[in-house]
């Protein structure tokens, strides 16, 4: 078995990760679920799996001990992609392979809620997908990428560590630039996108100060800015986004954040009841005017209050979600109190 007739089988299989170790053993990731393969593979064979993805140059960085960040893709007929990264462990080699979908996939295929779609229709300001590694959200923004891309004549910029999906050609003009192959950091590709006439950027991770710094300055200048954070609810990542800030500047980043802000999704993903698939669970944060005074006077502890009163606008917590799946049998409940982050509300 060579690498592409791995990740073929994978994708047969309906997984989503692929785990190569070095105690002789691959474990495939279906639908949240780690179980292994049943064949036993020697570590030489491991370490030819892993060093057919790579290029010389690759190769090279890899055996002076670096880890690597990177796409692959199958080659045709399947041209499956897939997110890489390479590493060490006890001296030996490991790989984890995220399998991307083929193609993107719309709103209504991901039954995500429609306000979404309205966040990709403005036309400035910062949109942030958040939830845990693993939970959908650079799926979601793809999905907000390409409809802007099917029905708007726009410049999209995007910033991705790695390229994940590749995009058609529609309306739009799309431009993906990769981390550490077309440019250095997220912060310094923000920083030359202001200076490339984009309409929409997305940051594939606002993982640091200056990324974050950037990416609320592109917002402010009329950008349609879009990135992700590892948060589980819209109120933390609203704190987390504030206290990356030195405390002298917090006050005014909160007015900045306020000025800018058009919505906070955290998604969470869920396995279905009938064991066949996983949805994602989802909150909705809406940049309303009472939201946006909230976090404008630092009492962002109020907004999940807002978000349960605020149906109207689109918004809702994850517990309101999680019930609603409940109820209609689409997932457990014993699921749905695992994943919740107030379990006792929930219950």
């Amino acid at each position: 078995m060579n690498i592409n007739q791995l990740i073929e089988y994978a994708k047969s299989q309906s997984c989503s990760d692929i785990h190569i170790t070095q105690e002789g053993e691959i474990a495939l990731r279906r639908y949240g679920e780690l179980g292994k393969m049943d064949q036993k593979f020697s570590m030489e064979e491991l370490d030819e799996l892993i060093f057919q993805m790579f290029d010389p140059q690759q190769t090279e960085s890899y055996k002076k001990g670096s880890d690597l960040d990177f796409s692959y893709q199958t080659p045709a007929p399947s041209n499956i992609r897939c997110r890489v990264n390479t590493y060490h462990q006890r001296g030996s080699h490991a790989a984890c392979l995220r399998i991307m979908g083929s193609s993107v996939p719309t709103f209504e295929s991901l039954k995500l809620p429609p306000v979404i779609k309205t966040f990709a229709e403005k036309p400035r300001g910062l949109v942030l997908v958040t939830g845990p590694t693993g939970s959908g959200k650079s799926t979601t923004l793809a999905s907000m990428i390409d409809y802007i891309n099917r029905t708007r004549a726009e410049h999209i910029l995007t910033i991705e560590d790695p390229i994940e999906y590749m995009y058609t050609p529609g309306k739009s003009t799309i431009h993906q630039r990769e981390i550490g192959r077309d440019v250095d950091s997220f912060s310094g590709a923000l920083r030359s996108a202001l200076r490339e006439d984009p309409d929409v950027i997305l940051v594939g991770e606002m993982r640091d100060f200056e990324t974050i710094s950037a990416a609320i300055t592109a917002a402010e200048t009329g950008h349609l800015v879009m990135s992700t954070l590892h948060t589980t609810g819209a109120a933390e990542t609203i704190d987390r986004i504030i206290d990356v800030f030195p405390p002298h500047s917090q006050n005014q980043i909160r007015t900045q954040l306020a000025a800018v802000l058009q919505g906070v999704v955290t998604q969470n993903l869920i396995p279905l009841a009938n064991g066949n698939g996983r949805i994602a669970a989802t909150e909705v944060l809406v940049g309303t005017d009472a939201v946006n005074n909230l976090i404008r006077s630092g009492k962002t502890f109020q907004i999940e209050s807002s978000m349960q009163t605020g149906q109207k606008e689109g918004m809702h917590t994850l517990n309101m979600d999680l019930k609603q799946l409940i109820s209609k049998g689409v997932i457990t409940r014993e699921m749905a109190i695992k994943r919740s982050n107030n379990p006792k509300e929930l219950m």
